[in-house]
């Protein structure tokens, strides 16, 4: 019979492949391929990503790596904006792009009968390739070649049959811009992967997220039927304590369920929460909290992960000068916990305001 793993086990499992166990001397290139990319679809949060997980974390720097094209943002996973390597989104993005497809059919399909999608795709491809444009542009442009066309569908048809990137300054550390897109192909002067592989992919998966189900896997991409893939590959089998089966790497660290995990804040939509069929190894499992740290309207809080689970959320403030970063538990924090809490609050302050004045509260239970 496979080996149980507890949810405590899987815990520590994905916090030293996520790099939360302890801060990591990799570059940030290293980074982003060891976590299998960061969900990106905010400009700026990903950024507290990395800090939370590589030592001596230089914004400016990690900046720079979109501006010379080691990295970009990208749709590919769940059909939502990634920061990649720009190997990884060559390989990948022809891998989700029946994702991509599916989600645009179904939010513009009604839109789209009777259109043709591959010269509708190929103009954009040209129009954008020869001047970036964000897609309320690149609809309005569109519609001059395909009279009585809904714009935004149209601009939603090239996204979804073009690998497009967002290209900087959008995401620039303390710099924004128009949401202007181009080809990756352009932008990288490389063609996407012409045989991209699922195993591969499965592989990176579970590298930086496993053990794991096959609906986690199918979770983290939006993809289906990867169980066809996923048991041919000789994976170590294990099994949950509901007695799912959970595939991951032979050779793949799983620390004792007991490694101390220190107090970690994570930005909005990190995957490390985010790429599971089943979050309770990250102890999201009560509906109330999974509606605070993820609300359907307004802003998403950023969680905080207390012994290796969501145990608060955080977000800052600023205030005549002075940033004000407030935690919210979910249940008063023992007093070690409490003092951790606020010198890794501290910390990322010196991050997020370098020249303001800091200040750090930890507020009454919800």
């Amino acid at each position: 019979m496979p080996e149980v793993l507890t949810r405590r086990a899987l815990n520590r499992a994905t916090l030293e492949r996520q790099s939360l166990l302890e801060r990591s001397a990799l570059s940030v290139p290293e980074m982003v391929e060891r976590v299998a990319g960061l969900q990106a679809q905010t400009p700026h949060t990903w950024y507290v990503g990395l800090w939370s997980r590589i030592r001596d974390f230089d914004p400016v720097g990690a900046a720079g790596l979109l501006e010379d094209r080691t990295l970009v943002r990208i749709a590919l996973m769940r059909s939502t904006i990634h920061l990649v390597t720009a190997r990884d989104c060559l390989r990948w993005r022809p891998l989700v792009e029946p994702v991509i497809e599916r989600v645009t059919q179904g939010a513009f399909g009604r839109h789209l009968r009777g259109l043709d999608l591959d010269a509708v795709a190929a103009a954009g491809r040209e129009i954008l390739d020869e001047r970036p444009l964000t897609f309320g542009a690149l609809g309005k442009e569109l519609t001059s070649l395909f009279p009585g066309r809904d714009a935004a569908a149209l601009a939603q048809v090239v996204r979804a049959r073009v690998a497009l990137v967002q290209i900087p300054p959008r995401g620039m550390w303390g710099r924004s811009g128009p949401i202007a897109h181009t080809s990756a192909e352009h932008w990288l002067g490389a063609p996407q992967a012409a045989d991209p592989s699922f195993e591969d992919f499965v592989i990176r998966y579970l590298a930086a997220f496993g053990p794991a189900t096959v609906m986690d896997v199918q979770a983290h991409c939006g993809l289906t039927r990867l169980r066809e893939v996923i048991e041919p590959m000789g994976l170590r089998i294990f099994r949950n304590e509901e007695g799912r089966e959970l595939y991951d790497l032979p050779d793949a660290p799983r620390p004792a369920e007991d490694t101390p995990a220190p107090v970690r804040f994570l930005y909005d939509y990190d995957n490390a929460l985010l790429s599971f069929a089943d979050r309770g190894r990250m102890g999201v499992l009560d509906p109330e909290q999974v509606r605070r740290a993820w609300p359907e309207h307004g802003p998403v809080p950023g969680p905080v992960l207390v012994d290796g689970t969501v145990a608060a959320t955080w977000a800052t403030a600023r205030e005549r000068g002075t940033t004000v970063l407030t935690v919210t538990p979910f249940a008063a924090l023992a007093a070690r916990h409490r003092d951790e809490t606020e010198a890794e609050g501290e910390r990322l302050l010196r991050l997020l305001a370098p020249a303001d004045t800091h200040d750090v509260r930890v507020a009454a239970p919800w």
